[in-house]
């Protein structure tokens, strides 16, 4: 399976990696400032925006990357992943494919704490009820910050009803799996990013990362929540062209 993907711009490779709560339509203001230096490439993970929830055995979603990348002739490109899409870059540069990272708000292999528990349950609960549109405005939240406006909450409640609606429907459920990497062993130059709204868990988990990767560098935004590139998008946009 090939997943969707889009270009824009030339130069150096960037690859934004969304969110499990979003689709590469999160990084539209992104794409708009960076691809006037960069070649920017998006991509719809298996089951969110534009690519179907389908697979003939276990697949991974940095799998799916790493293919596609190979397709388009990029050898190693900077990599920018936000919340769950994190995880996807840390497996691309286990991998070899990232000269450089941005992860915002990143997971981590950090025990879940009961804030993210909490929040996990309830969002379980309205799914088991069927309540698929309370599922998605409960996310978009928690999820983001004080300074989102209203359209970045609806496109969240859009991206993320979307993903849900496709990922229940699906007969059979693919099987997903997770490479194996270690922190301490990705030696490339990484920016992390923290947000004073999010959740405490996604906090310590931004933090644990920055101390276990070698050439970390730790930035913590005291407005931002989870998802700051729809929050403030000049902010991130600038903070983005100037590490990249």
């Amino acid at each position: 399976m090939t997943i969707w993907h889009a270009e824009r711009g030339t130069g150096e490779p960037v690859v934004l990696l969304h969110s499990s709560a979003a689709d590469s339509r999160m990084w539209d203001a992104q794409v708009e400032a960076l691809s006037a230096r960069f070649r920017v490439i998006t991509v719809d993970l298996r089951g969110y925006g534009r690519s179907a929830f389908q697979a003939d055995g276990p697949y991974s979603d940095a799998g799916d990357v790493a293919r596609l990348l190979a397709s388009l002739q990029v050898d190693r490109a900077a990599l920018v992943g936000s919340s769950g899409g994190s995880r996807v870059a840390l497996e691309l540069a286990a991998a070899g494919l990232a000269d450089r990272l941005v992860l915002l708000n990143p997971i981590s292999t950090l025990e879940p704490t009961d804030d993210v528990r909490a929040y996990w349950k309830e969002e379980g609960r309205l799914l088991e009820l069927g309540d698929v549109q309370g599922a998605a405005e409960l996310n978009a939240r928690t999820l983001l910050g004080p300074e989102a406006t209203q359209e970045a909450f609806g496109r969240v409640v859009e991206m993320q009803r979307h993903a849900f609606e496709v990922q229940l429907a699906a007969d059979p459920e693919p099987e997903q799996v997770a490479g194996e990497f270690v922190q301490a062993e990705i030696d490339v130059p990484a920016l992390v990013v923290a947000g004073a709204h999010d959740l405490p868990y996604f906090v310590a988990s931004a933090r644990h990362l920055a101390g276990e990767l070698p050439q970390a560098r730790l930035v913590e935004l005291e407005w931002a929540g989870h998802l700051p590139a729809m929050e403030r998008p000049e902010e991130i946009n600038q903070l983005l062209l100037d590490y990249l």
